[in-house]
């Protein structure tokens, strides 16, 4: 058990945690593709009514600490892979994985002071910067007229897991069964990101196929690296 955290500046705007002080030796986080498949989810009824990620709360809680990841956010990870493993079981897509782009993506609902609610909803919502051909960005034209992400000139990047407009149109799924498909509710976002994922990657649970999805979500090397070192450190209980 890490006994406390200290805060770390990183190069950018955001604060990174790392576990400091402890007693323990640091874990060993493992190389290679792909990452640990982490603490079993176990089975649940996702056709029950309500937020049924909420029967992962008790799952979730024991790890929330060590891995720094808010209760909320990490039930709304298992239960989406909990999802896949009943609908797509060729898949194989593991919590830890969404995790890992969770963390990349927006700190897990936190970016900037944003919060993720009890009932998934990240308040402020997130957005990000317009894609506007600049240096390093892609140029994406406006094509939903502002109404999901704000702007009506430029697409923008939304919720807890950065989707464009155009994507989520295609992809998004309610996950917390209030009939709504929510870019800014962390349940259907993260259902959204793993059937998306399975998709373009097929069986994640090989290099290959883990390396396509991750690709197909975000087409850089390095961020490949950076999510496959996240939800590596997630597969031992622990964080980078």
């Amino acid at each position: 058990m890490i006994s406390r955290i200290c805060v770390l500046a990183t190069a950018s705007v955001l604060l990174a945690l790392t576990a400091c002080g402890s007693g323990e030796p640091k874990r060993e986080i493992p190389e290679g593709i792909p990452p640990g498949p982490g603490t079993e989810v176990p089975a649940i009824d996702f056709n029950a009514p309500g937020r049924t990620a909420d029967l992962l709360l008790a799952w979730a809680e024991p790890q929330t600490e060590a891995l720094g990841i808010s209760v909320t956010a990490l039930a709304s990870y298992g239960h989406a892979a909990a999802i896949m493993t009943e609908t797509d079981a060729d898949c194989g897509i593991a919590w830890t994985t969404l995790a890992g782009i969770g963390y990349i993506e927006s700190r897990h609902g936190t970016y900037q002071g944003s919060s993720v609610q009890p009932d998934g909803l990240v308040a402020p919502p997130i957005r990000g910067i317009p894609l506007d051909g600049g240096p390093g960005v892609a140029e994406i034209p406006d094509t939903d007229g502002g109404v999901m992400d704000g702007d009506t000139v430029f697409d923008r990047a939304m919720g807890p897991m950065q989707f464009i407009p155009e994507t989520w149109k295609k992809w998004g799924v309610d996950a917390n069964g209030d009939g709504i498909a929510d870019p800014d509710n962390i349940d259907d976002a993260a259902l959204t990101a793993a059937r998306y994922l399975c998709a373009r990657g097929g069986d994640l649970r090989t290099a290959q196929g883990w390396e396509s999805a991750l690709m197909a979500y975000n087409l850089s090397g390095q961020y490949l690296r950076d999510v496959r070192d996240r939800a590596a450190a997630y597969s031992v209980g622990t964080r980078p």
